[in-house]
Order: structure tokens, then C-alpha cells, then sequence
């Protein structure tokens, strides 16, 4: 997906860490002080060059992790449901206007705009999960139609969590465990960062209007910053 306006400071850098498909990097491990927003946008920016030269879903597919969920309109495990979609002639456009990650780096959210061939408008909020090697997969993707384009911010912003004091903190009971697989995206879901400093919530209702809440831990406390509903949709 093509980017208009390349005058964002953090773009600049994204692009210096955006690497063909498939190439491995090395990053450091996830700890305390290591978010990299500007990863995000590297995300962003490969996964759109992939829409563009190999097709819409078929890039909503790689850059998916394998507990995704997206909603059409209802709430669906992503890489199942992409395996019956054939990839459209000409793919939806997107860039990002805003992004927060957690202080650990290992969650990150993404907001901006979107549009359509046929001129539609919409907003999209992408929220991000680093993997084992340093990577980042997208884990829930979501938004709507808008009347009217965004206004394009000067300069895209990027707000890092507050770091945990070193006592322990909500990673420290994680040490070890490996998180059962999700099997079937449910009406509500959610997730948080490694060390809790960034968290997420969605609820869907049984007409498949939702809601979607994430909150940053900001000084001495969870604030949120980023609310966004959808009003209901017939399948």
C-alpha cells in the first residue's frame, strides 16, 4: 500500500530496518527501556509493499500471527478465514498516523488511514506482537468507513509506556509458560504486553457492533488512549 507524504521522522528510520521478506534481523531482546517504535512502521511499510506486489490478502495472511483475529463483521480467527479469500485486483491503501508501543516493546498499536480504489475513506487501528526472533505480527486488525478523510497529521506521533519499576511487575509470572492456543476468536478478547504497561480489549455484540480499548501505562497508571466503536453490520 503506497505511502504518501514521506516527510515522518520515524519513517525516515523505519525505512533503514524494513528488509525484503524473508531476511532474517537480529534485534535485542525484549527488557525494560527496549520499545523501538519506529519497528512498527518498518512493520507497516513492508506489509504494505507486500499488498502492493503480491496481493491484499495474501500479505494480510503473512504479516498475520497465528492467533489473529479481524472481523467481517463478526469476529474470526484470521489466517482461517484468509485462506478462502482471493486477493482483489487492486489493494486497499493505508498509512499510519499514530502509534504506541509498551515500554518493553513486545506490543505496539498502530492507527491511521485507509482507502479504497473507489474512493472510500476509512480508519484502521493495528495492533502488533513481537515474535520470538525480534519480528512483529499483526494480532488484531480492525476499523470503518469514514465520511471524510483524516486530517494528515505534520508528523506521525509515537507514545511509549511508562516503564514498570524492577519489582517483579505482571511479566514476572509469565516466566516460563506458554500461552494456550487460541482456537475460535470469541466475542471478546484482549491481551497485554509482557511487563502489563500496554493493554487491549475488544467486545462484539450479537448484532456485530464492537468496541475497542487500549490503555498505556502513564504516569503510575493505566490511561487510555484509544477508544473506537462500530455500529453494527449484517454479515
Amino acid at each position: 500500500m503506497h505511502r504518501r507524504g514521506a516527510v515522518l521522522m520515524l519513517a525516515a528510520v523505519a525505512m533503514s530496518l524494513a528488509a525484503p521478506a524473508g531476511a532474517e534481523r537480529h534485534r535485542r531482546p525484549a527488557g525494560v527501556g527496549t520499545a523501538n517504535p519506529s519497528a512498527l512502521i518498518a512493520a507497516e511499510i513492508a506489509f504494505a509493499r507486500m499488498a502492493r506486489e503480491k496481493g491484499q490478502w495474501t500479505a494480510f495472511d503473512k504479516f498475520a500471527d497465528d492467533e489473529a483475529v479481524m472481523f467481517v463483521p463478526q469476529p474470526v480467527m484470521a489466517k482461517d478465514w484468509l485462506k478462502s479469500q482471493k486477493d482483489p485486483a487492486q489493494p486497499v491503501q493505508w498509512e499510519p498516523y499514530q502509534v504506541w508501543m509498551s515500554c518493553d516493546g513486545t506490543l505496539g498499536v498502530t492507527k491511521g488511514e485507509w482507502h479504497r480504489p473507489d474512493g472510500s475513506v476509512g480508519y484502521f487501528t493495528t495492533i502488533w506482537k513481537q515474535q520470538k526472533k525480534g519480528d512483529y505480527r499483526w494480532v488484531l486488525d480492525q476499523g470503518d468507513t469514514l465520511t471524510q478523510s483524516l486530517e494528515k497529521p505534520d508528523w506521525l506521533s509515537a507514545v511509549v509506556a511508562d516503564c514498570p519499576k524492577r519489582r517483579g511487575g505482571p511479566s514476572s509470572s509469565k516466566a516460563g509458560q506458554e500461552p494456550e492456543r487460541l482456537r475460535e476468536a470469541g466475542m471478546d478478547g484482549g491481551g497485554q504486553s509482557d511487563d502489563g504497561t500496554l493493554t487491549w480489549t475488544y467486545h462484539v455484540t450479537a448484532g456485530n457492533a464492537r468496541t475497542l480499548s487500549v490503555s498505556l501505562s502513564k504516569g503510575g497508571e493505566m490511561t487510555e488512549v484509544l477508544s473506537s466503536s462500530v455500529a453494527g453490520q449484517v454479515q
